[in-house]
């Protein structure tokens, strides 16, 4: 997974209207009603049929960390589907998502204007538009260059140019070396 993957993943937790099972027990039982038998949960988690049903029965209550980390990646994947596809629709539609970030801002500009690309702490509210963009650019399977596209494309509408008021003469921009980013919608 990219870095605009995860801060997806992230918002997505956010919106849970209910907190997934805590036990390993209870989630190896969710799994199970989620993927049907032990061979697709096995397979899911990278361990054994007879490990999950282990798990399933509470005979073996405490994974090695990867595996324990791998369940807990699987659980929350399937996590009320609803409630994330309700809360993404709504930012597509009218909510917009805003987009915490700082990085490595590059672009091209006029001659005589500076472009050499700087270190710059962001918070930038983007349009419905761009979050249905990003949305259906991570259903599609992009990857993580073109969903930094598509926020650099933002950044580029919202804060460098103020909606067409300022820096008309910048065409391109560009987000580079992530330090850290956050969305929120």
């Amino acid at each position: 997974m990219g870095e605009i993957d995860d801060a997806i993943e992230r918002a997505d937790r956010e919106a849970f209207t209910r907190q997934p099972p805590k036990t390993l027990r209870a989630r190896i039982n969710f799994l199970m009603k989620q993927l049907r038998t032990t061979k697709a949960v096995a397979q899911e988690i990278g361990v054994s049929q007879r490990s999950v049903e282990r798990y399933r029965k509470g005979e073996r209550k405490h994974p090695p960390q990867a595996i324990a980390e791998r369940i807990d990646a699987a659980v929350r994947q399937r996590w009320q589907p609803q409630v994330r596809k309700r809360r993404q629709q709504q930012a597509a539609r009218t909510g917009g998502i805003t987009v915490e970030t700082r990085a490595r801002f590059g672009y091209t500009a006029p001659i005589g204007t500076t472009d050499d690309g700087r270190f710059r702490r962001l918070t930038v509210h983007l349009s419905p538009a761009y979050a249905q963009r990003l949305f259906d650019a991570r259903n599609t399977g992009a990857g993580d260059q073109q969903m930094r596209a598509i926020i650099a494309e933002g950044f580029k509408d919202v804060y460098f140019q103020d909606g067409g008021a300022r820096a008309t003469g910048l065409s391109d921009v560009t987000l580079n070396d992530i330090d850290y980013l956050d969305l929120d919608y």
